[in-house]
């Protein structure tokens, strides 16, 4: 009879092989116990999310079963939940981000830009990058009361006052330190490799930011304003405090867009929470089927963000 072959050991890999030869046999116990309560704490968040979202949809489904989508989406607000809607507050919200698209975004790269490519690393440009992260954890409702002060009593002859202007401005300046944060991060990101290569063939220091730094910190630097914009859309305490109306309005038909702008606005959130204040159950349906139209635009505006991501990160 042949030899006995013994059995082939599955293969190892050698994060595996490394920390078998270092521990030898022995099962290290509180990193398995370690890991088993990260576990447990991630699966605790995530059933009181679906929880939550589960309890909404409950709530919200009479409206989606008795009214029409399309009829919520563009009614206006009114004191007879049957016949409130919306509207309003979409076009309000889609105002406000184009505000914080137009201001934000391109102040914000621009700035990310000059500090990470253009500024000298000495105290004032470490103060500059300390104050704009200590700016980025301040509460909306400080830029809110900022706001007050500058856009709405300071600024009113152009602002218009408690308008969607000064709404859009305030919103910008919330989001405005995230942006520049997380352009920063992104641009740092970059290999520097691809600096001194593009400076090797004898590229100017502008052509190769635009040319090769920029596009390759462009997926990080697009997730972070798109996510930022998702942020800025869900804000409530800054609109409140300069001026979002919470309840009915008109606006004459024949109103230019300045008076437009300058004129009273609402926006989702701000309805949602004038809603959730009264006392009628209808209104609270109302309130829930309102949040799962901010959570669905909120999931699109990530996405949007992800397909971004995706395609520019394949061209690199």
């Amino acid at each position: 009879m042949g030899a006995q072959t013994r059995p082939v050991p599955p293969p190892q890999s050698a994060t595996e092989a490394v920390e078998q030869a270092i521990m030898g046999h022995k099962r290290d116990w509180r990193s398995t116990l370690f890991e088993l309560a990260l576990l447990l704490a991630l699966l605790i968040a995530l059933g009181v999310l679906v929880w939550l979202i589960t309890d909404i949809f409950i709530k919200a489904l009479p409206v989606f079963q008795e009214r029409n989508l399309v009829e919520f989406l563009t009614n206006p607000m009114s004191s007879n939940p049957r016949r409130a809607g919306i509207g309003q507050a979409l076009w309000g919200s889609i105002v406000l981000m184009i505000f914080v698209a137009i201001l934000a975004i391109p102040i914000g790269i621009a700035a990310a830009v000059y500090l990470e490519e253009y500024a000298s690393d000495n105290r004032l440009t470490r103060l500059i990058n300390t104050t704009v992260r200590n700016l980025a954890g301040v509460p909306a409702v400080v830029y809110g009361l900022l706001g007050i002060a500058v856009f709405v009593v300071f600024l009113r002859d152009w602002t218009g006052g408690q308008s969607i202007i000064s709404g859009g401005f305030t919103l910008a300046i919330v989001v405005l330190p995230i942006v520049i944060i997380t352009s920063a991060e992104s641009l740092r990101a970059v290999p520097s490799s691809i600096r001194e290569a593009g400076f090797g063939v004898g590229a100017t220091k502008w052509e190769v930011i635009r040319s090769h730094v920029i596009p390759y910190a462009l997926p990080g630097i697009l997730t972070g304003t798109i996510l930022t914009i998702g942020r800025a859309f869900g804000e409530t305490a800054p609109l409140l405090l300069v001026g979002a109306v919470t309840g009915g309005f008109a606006v004459a038909a024949n109103a230019s867009i300045t008076e437009r702008l300058q004129g009273p606005y609402t926006a989702l959130p701000t309805v949602i929470f004038s809603w959730s204040r009264q006392p009628r159950a209808e209104f609270r349906e109302l309130t829930a089927a309102a949040i799962i139209v901010l959570i669905a635009l909120v999931l699109i505006i990530n996405a949007i963000a992800i397909i971004l991501r995706n395609r520019y990160a394949r061209k690199w």
